[in-house]
């Protein structure tokens, strides 16, 4: 892990990203991640990181970025990660508490009305209510640069954090989620040295939307993803990974993609649903009712899941897959990975900005990863597009 944090250290001290601003960075590291634990995956990742480092020390070496105060007070300022921007994460929910004192951090810095160039201002941090002083090269706040280094649970936690947090902080931030994981079907690319280089090459911040599921229980819910959302099968799918990850270590997903075409009708009665679908404006696009096997909604279309399978292999972001018998399931399976299960009759597809819809009988919910069980007295439930919430990074070319 000591590899890790100095390589990133030193990209992120190189970084063509704002380079008008002061910019803080942090990277939140699951270090029980796929990424770190597989010897292959690691191997190739090493590799990557030896060539980055060695592109962004071509580059000029910023006198205006360092380390968060959050990551430098870990371990009370003696974690020799820590003074290199990175914090592991130490059980579920840390990442969120991470986040949480990021924001902290971001919304202590306050400069005065008549803000100089260049000027020293207080900092307080909550944790130890000390001041630090550091000083601002220009009139403008620092960026944050939060990098996630784990899989889509890490990034779940990080990214509902911020989408909680007011517009005016937000803006204070940006996001890089690297693909350490397993999956790392919520990552910004699916190499490590893809995504690193979002740091090296020209880039713009632009904000992407999220999903929220809001269900008729008050209290359950919302619950939020940001990458797809789905009901039915592949949220089983996903429960039985996380139920068994710690017994069957590695890629799991796949297995239980066999298992489940077996066994998901004896363990979940699958019924009818009734589904209205709605534009950005409230205006009906479609309505129906159909024995669904399940509904996939992502935050846009060209996305993947469970390991990159294409359940929205072109620009529509929601699919539907109704019920069908056993031999059916095993036929089709493989063409989730592909993505070419659209052009066969049990999948429809459309897009959508809100979708409402009602069971019969309880169903699961994922949302990148961590699933819900949902039941009668949760429906009409409802999955909409928010808002754009999550700054991250693209290419410029992509602007």
């Amino acid at each position: 892990m000591a590899v890790f944090a100095a390589s990133l250290a030193e990209i992120c001290s190189h970084t063509a990203l704002a380079p008008e601003r002061p910019l803080t960075w942090t990277v939140i590291a699951n270090p029980h991640a796929g990424g770190f634990t597989i010897g292959s995956r690691w191997k190739r990742h090493e590799a990557q990181l030896t060539a980055c480092v060695a592109k962004a020390q071509a580059r000029p070496r910023r006198d205006n970025a360092g380390p968060s105060h959050t990551a430098l007070e870990i371990d009370g300022g003696q974690s020799r990660l820590g003074i290199r921007g990175l914090i592991l994460t130490n059980g579920p929910g840390h990442a969120r508490k991470l986040t949480e004192a990021l924001i902290n951090e971001a919304r202590s810095i306050t400069p005065p009305p008549d803000f100089p160039v260049p000027h020293s201002i207080g900092y307080s941090t909550s944790s130890h209510h000390q001041t630090l002083r550091f000083t601002l090269l220009n009139p403008q706040l620092p960026l944050h640069l939060i990098i996630t280094a784990g899989g889509d649970g890490t990034s779940l936690e990080v990214l509902t954090v911020l989408a909680d947090a007011a517009p005016t902080l937000r803006a204070r931030f940006v996001i890089l989620r690297l693909p350490m994981g397993t999956g790392n079907d919520g990552a910004d690319a699916w190499e490590l040295d893809t995504a690193l280089n979002l740091l090296l090459d020209p880039t713009t911040i632009a904000y992407t939307s999220a999903l929220r599921l809001t269900t008729s229980t008050p209290g359950k819910g919302p619950f939020m993803a940001f990458n797809i959302l789905s009901v039915g099968l592949d949220a089983f799918v996903t429960h039985m990974t996380n139920k068994m990850k710690r017994n069957l270590p590695g890629d799991s997903y796949k297995l239980w993609v066999d298992i489940a075409a077996i066994l998901y009708d004896r363990l979940f009665k699958v019924g009818q649903m009734e589904v209205r679908a709605l534009d950005e404006r409230g205006v009906e696009l479609t309505s129906f009712k159909e024995t669904v096997l399940l509904m996939a909604v992502g935050v846009s279309g060209h996305r993947s899941y469970g390991s990159h399978k294409r359940i929205l292999p072109d620009d529509r972001n929601v699919c539907v897959v109704k019920q069908m018998s056993l031999g059916r399931k095993i036929a089709l399976k493989g063409l989730f990975t592909t993505g070419t299960h659209i052009d066969k009759p049990e999948s429809f597809l459309f897009n959508a900005n809100r979708v409402a819809f009602r069971g019969q009988h309880p169903i699961l919910a994922q949302m990148d990863g961590e699933t819900v069980l949902l039941g009668p007295a949760d429906f009409p439930a409802v999955i909409e597009l928010t808002e754009p919430v999550i700054p991250i990074l693209k290419p410029q070319s992509l602007r």
